[in-house]
């Protein structure tokens, strides 16, 4: 059986007035009078009526919905952000629409597609670890679409733009592990493409750097998957551990590849962070729970979805074109417990 939703020409019928009556009734309109205003009302309520959006949308070629990619929801960083984000679309009326790419990029056109067919009135993205070509995502913005990138940003969309200062943050991180006495660091990184990784390997290598310590090619691992799988974290961690050289500490630049980090080394009987210490990337809650006790960077995704999500609005709901744009840099908290 088809579902069908409650119409006003079903309140009309029900209560024998016409359906311009009931439409200007719903919308308090000074030509009904109170009395059939609180008779249409009522029965409104009473039937659990509410307004077709898109019948709104095509009446105020607006939609109220905003649409949303992200990676993976179970990721506890986009988690937080989401709540973010939908703390301020739902004040504001708006409805968000979530989809996760996996870091796939068929996913993610796949996504993008289906969310711009469905009239959004607006467009929050952090890319995959997987995409290459913004082509789709610059036609977007050349025909209008209102589109904010959040955490993993495209350099060279000229939009709104939020993220954490990921130089400093990495370059804070680092910098804990050699003021801790660490000097073979490691760096497991996300995708060599992604704006993130290119930053926090920045910071990084300027912390080596500043405390006159050369950089080695071979400490620094790119997990393509950003460590969703974590047969690619086991393997760089592997390739890291081979030979004499090995590290003693571990910077991971992402939540996935901070705990599949430390998945390797417990498989492996290494002790943290008596063996190797460890530091990175999480948003989890779980973090301080583990053993040991991790340290970790954290970002203020919350935050950073509620911003993202309040220049999405402004531009969405300006009336005129938006040409000048920011890039918000948060301040990433260090969090120091045991693993170091």
């Amino acid at each position: 059986m088809k579902f069908e939703a409650v119409t006003i020409k079903d309140i009309a019928k029900a209560l024998g007035l016409s359906t311009s009556t009931v439409s200007r009734a719903l919308r308090d309109s000074y030509e009904i009078s109170a009395e059939t205003k609180k008779i249409v009302l009522e029965y409104a309520k009473q039937i659990n009526y509410h307004p077709n959006p898109i019948a709104l949308g095509l009446k105020e070629r607006r939609t109220r919905s905003i649409g949303l990619i992200v990676c993976e929801i179970a990721n506890s960083f986009f988690s937080q952000a989401i709540n973010g984000m939908e703390s301020v679309a739902y004040s504001k009326g708006y409805n968000v629409m979530i989809s996760q790419s996996h870091e796939s990029v068929e996913r993610e056109m796949f996504n993008l597609q289906y969310l711009t067919s469905r009239s959004i009135d607006g467009l929050l993205i952090s890319v995959s670890t997987e995409t290459k070509d913004f082509s789709f995502l610059h036609d977007l913005k050349r025909r209008g679409m209102p589109i904010v990138f959040y955490d993993r940003i495209v350099p060279e969309i000229d939009t709104h733009k939020v993220t954490v200062d990921n130089v400093l943050s990495a370059f804070e991180a680092t910098k804990h592990l050699i003021k801790k006495g660490h000097r073979r660091i490691a760096h497991l990184a996300n995708a060599q493409g992604l704006s993130i990784t290119k930053e926090r390997h920045q910071g990084y290598l300027k912390a080596l750097a500043s405390f006159g310590i050369a950089a080695e090619e071979k400490l620094v691992k790119f997990c393509p998957h950003g460590g969703m799988l974590q047969e690619e974290v086991d393997e760089a961690m592997a390739d890291l551990f081979k030979g004499k050289n090995r590290p003693d500490a571990i910077f991971a630049s992402a939540d996935k590849l901070t705990t599949g980090a430390l998945r390797y080394l417990n498989a492996k009987k290494k002790k943290v962070p008596q063996d190797v210490a460890l530091i990175g990337f999480s948003n989890s809650d779980l973090t301080e729970l583990l053993n040991p006790p991790l340290t970790i960077v954290k970002q203020p995704a919350f935050e950073m979805g509620q911003k993202a999500m309040q220049l999405l609005l402004q531009m969405v709901e300006s009336k005129r074109p938006v040409t000048d744009f920011e890039h918000i840099k948060l301040q990433a908290e260090l969090i120091s417990r045991g693993s170091v």
